[in-house]
């Protein structure tokens, strides 16, 4: 029977200064906490917590290993991960774990009037899973740490009318330079992404020759993701920058293919062919169909007779 492990709902940045053994924050909807002065953690077991505001966090020079659930990573070079509100986070630490860093933390309500407030459901890393991060080069890391050291310098000094205003544009710089750093990972850890995408053309082919669609209908993006070990905004966003498609956008193509190949091989109608591949209605078949192809299912079969 397997322990459950309850987890600690972190509501409040002065919640998490408390838990953690830190002073009170000087702002109450954000934070930059230097990983150095965090007094070092006793727990070997996972621990798992829910925090309900943002996290960037910038780890460094870390000695040891990190576990995230059930996998153990090292990092031997600066990683930047980046969580949302409401996930659920498990770590636990090593003998000798030793890290240094940059954890930045915010409420939602901080960017409410803000544009980033309505634009960061934009920044798909949010909602990547933790082993998903941001590995960077030593370049890279040091511009970032640059940018955390002006949101600090911020951050400590005494809060007026556009302190607010000058954390908030440092953040939106530090956004945009992981969105390139991320599309920069994608294509230099090409031959891990390339397993990724052969992983889901099995995937895929599998789930249509098992007549599974049948049963279930389109397999779904957060299906595909989970068969495959990764969040489905990752999923996607690795996908669209190594083939210009996203996750759904590949589950229709073998779907196409797959109806390609039943109409040229077999004399079932065009009707029988949709509901074969999970359509309740062969007219939503026909206009998929027609606009990945430019032609009607029965153009595409009288073309090969």
């Amino acid at each position: 029977m397997k322990n459950s492990t309850k987890h600690t709902i972190i509501n409040s940045i002065s919640e998490l200064h408390r838990l953690v053994g830190l002073p009170k924050p000087l702002h109450p909807l954000v934070s930059l906490i230097n990983m150095d002065a965090v007094p070092k953690s006793n727990h070997t077991e996972p621990v798992q917590f829910v925090l309900n505001f943002y996290g960037i966090s910038l780890k460094k020079n870390l000695n040891g290993k990190l576990k995230y659930g059930q996998h153990y990573y090292d990092f031997n070079e600066g990683v930047l991960a980046m969580t949302s509100p409401k996930q659920v986070l498990s770590v636990s630490s090593a003998e000798n774990y030793k890290v240094s860093g940059w954890w930045l933390v915010f409420h939602a309500d901080f960017i409410l009037n803000y544009t980033l407030g309505k634009k960061i459901k934009e920044y798909g890393f949010f909602s990547y899973a933790v082993n998903e991060a941001l590995h960077l080069s030593d370049r890279e890391e040091q511009m970032l740490e640059g940018i955390f050291k002006n949101i600090e310098q911020e951050y400590q000094t005494s809060i007026d009318q556009f302190s607010q205003d000058v954390m908030i544009a440092h953040l939106e710089l530090l956004l945009n330079y992981c969105n390139r750093f991320y599309n920069r990972q994608f294509l230099t850890r090409k031959m891990a992404s390339n397993d990724l995408l052969t992983k889901l053309d099995n995937i895929l082919t599998d789930y249509f020759n098992n007549e599974l669609v049948q049963k279930f209908g389109l397999p779904s993006v957060q299906y595909i993701s989970e068969q495959l070990g990764v969040s489905a905004n990752y999923l996607s966003d690795m996908l669209r920058t190594i083939t210009g498609q996203n996750t759904q956008q590949h589950i229709h193509n073998k779907l196409i293919e797959k109806a390609k190949e039943t109409l040229t091989t077999t004399n079932l109608s065009v009707s029988e062919i949709a509901y074969q591949l999970g359509f309740e209605h062969p007219q939503s078949f026909n206009k998929l169909f027609k606009s990945k192809t430019n032609q009607t299912p029965t153009e595409f079969r009288t073309s090969f007779n």
